[in-house]
């Protein structure tokens, strides 16, 4: 009877943050004590009602009719992982490439710019990495500008070419391409021409 309300509190906010939630057991440290916490996410995990996804991290997953529960996406973990704070979380390298639609791959390690501390999961097969770098880096975070920075850098100057840059104008919207001239000083040199490319 000891344990009813915790777990109780503990359900109610999974329920409240609806399927998807991805989550860590700081996510509850207010309505609890560590190891209460902790230990209320182990019986809902095991009953059914979360999934465990990595050592010390969850999610109250979606479900399919045919494929059963579904898996989060990598930047709901990314957000999890980084915590509650104020830190800011920046996808990269090949991640940041197919979210801009310029690679049709999903790169095996999943790199997230973070100004937090650096962390690493592996979910399945899929690594996830948040990558402790300096606030420049991710200055743009939350901005498709931001995803652009990374895209370019991680396809490297020598392999951006009139195709990648005409891919990215159809991609962008107006107010997007009104941001690149706004984040121009959060990029490199030869980022920021590109970015006058873009607009014009």
């Amino acid at each position: 009877m000891r344990t009813q309300p915790i777990d109780s509190k503990v359900t109610y906010r999974i329920y409240g943050n609806k399927r998807g939630w991805v989550f860590t057991p700081s996510s509850f440290y207010d309505i609890g004590s560590q190891f209460a916490v902790r230990k209320a996410l182990e019986r809902l995990a095991i009953s059914g009602v979360i999934r465990r996804l990595s050592p010390g991290l969850y999610d109250y997953p979606k479900k399919h009719p045919v494929l059963g529960d579904l898996l989060p996406n990598y930047t709901q973990i990314g957000r999890a992982l980084a915590g509650q704070g104020k830190l800011r979380l920046q996808p990269s390298g090949g991640y940041a490439a197919n979210l801009l639609g310029l690679s049709d791959q999903v790169p095996a390690k999943i790199i997230f710019l973070t100004d937090g501390s650096s962390r690493k999961v592996v979910i399945g097969k899929q690594e996830i990495i948040l990558k402790k770098t300096t606030p420049k880096n991710v200055a743009a975070s939350g901005r498709t500008s931001g995803l652009v920075i990374q895209a370019l850098r991680y396809f490297g100057k020598a392999n951006v070419d009139a195709e990648t840059i005409s891919k990215l104008k159809k991609r962008l919207s107006r107010k997007d391409k009104e941001q690149l001239l706004k984040d121009i000083a959060c990029a490199p040199a030869w980022i920021g021409r590109l970015f006058r490319k873009m607009v014009n």
